[in-house]
């Protein structure tokens, strides 16, 4: 019998129900995107409630091509699982319907040290599953995803982890997509949030990693997704990205009314 992973956080981060999730998401994405659609080897996208970060994913999602296969990255909010845990399931469920793991990729990438199948890291685990509504959203055929969840690494583990997985991408070429779910400061005033979020931005911007992993810990900027981070643009550098590009970056604040105290987010493409 097949392992479906039900929803964890619909009716809290995301509407239920269809008809209502649907609504929302074509509010957030407003109008398509009638530019040439990019073929990204990496995102980043923000993973908070639809209502303060959901426009900065959709300006971020509606850009790009979402090809065959997904491999998405988030960080371990719930402390449950594994370091690396890859989803050992056969499939993803949310109000849009069913997803199919990419069983292919995640077998493969089992095969390397340290990669472990497991379930406990993604059961009531948001950032990853919040990805998956505006994928089919905005998909132009069926995808496939492999959900992989990351603990705080060291920075050579997180590179460790980024070459298998860029082993297993690269032989998928222009048909496979990184995303990298990461919210940016937290709990902070505005101002301080961009004053610090630029400075991780700037870092991803040219693709230096280690930039990232060191200035996040020195300035004790509160990205929660600096592994899945570092480990995506390591991956989508192998695929060939040159850079990031910033497309979007907002705040709770300008939902809420209340900027002295905000959660921020950044919407990056990898090319």
């Amino acid at each position: 019998m097949a392992k479906v992973r039900e929803p964890a956080v619909a009716g809290m981060f995301y509407p239920a129900e269809k008809e209502e999730l649907l609504k929302l998401l074509a509010y957030l994405c407003g109008e398509p995107y009638t530019g040439e659609k990019i073929k990204a080897k990496a995102v980043l996208v923000p993973h908070a409630g639809y209502i303060y970060s959901g426009k900065t994913a959709c300006e971020v999602y509606k850009r790009i091509v979402i090809p065959t296969h997904v491999i998405i990255l988030g960080p371990n909010h719930t402390g449950m699982g594994a370091p690396v845990s890859v989803y050992s399931g056969d499939a993803w469920e949310t109000p849009l319907g069913v997803v199919e793991i990419d069983r292919e990729i995640r077998d493969r990438l089992l095969q390397f040290y340290g990669f472990t199948p497991d379930e406990d890291a993604h059961k009531f685990e948001h950032s990853l599953e919040v990805q998956l509504p505006f994928l089919q959203y905005l998909a132009e055929k069926e995808f496939k995803i492999t959900p992989i969840v990351l603990s705080l690494l060291r920075y050579e583990d997180a590179l460790y982890v980024a070459k298998q997985i860029a082993k297993v991408a690269k032989d998928y070429a222009d048909d496979v997509l990184i995303v990298i779910s990461s919210d940016m400061s937290h709990y902070v005033p505005a101002d301080k949030a961009r004053e610090l979020d630029m400075l991780a931005i700037e870092c991803m911007e040219r693709l230096d990693t280690a930039c990232l992993y060191e200035r996040v810990f020195k300035y004790n900027i509160s990205m929660c997704g600096v592994i899945p981070a570092v480990v995506g643009i390591e991956v989508a550098k192998e695929l060939g990205a040159k850079k990031g590009i910033l497309v979007d970056y907002t705040h709770s604040g300008q939902v809420t009314g209340d900027y002295s105290s905000v959660v921020a987010y950044a919407g990056m493409i990898f090319v």
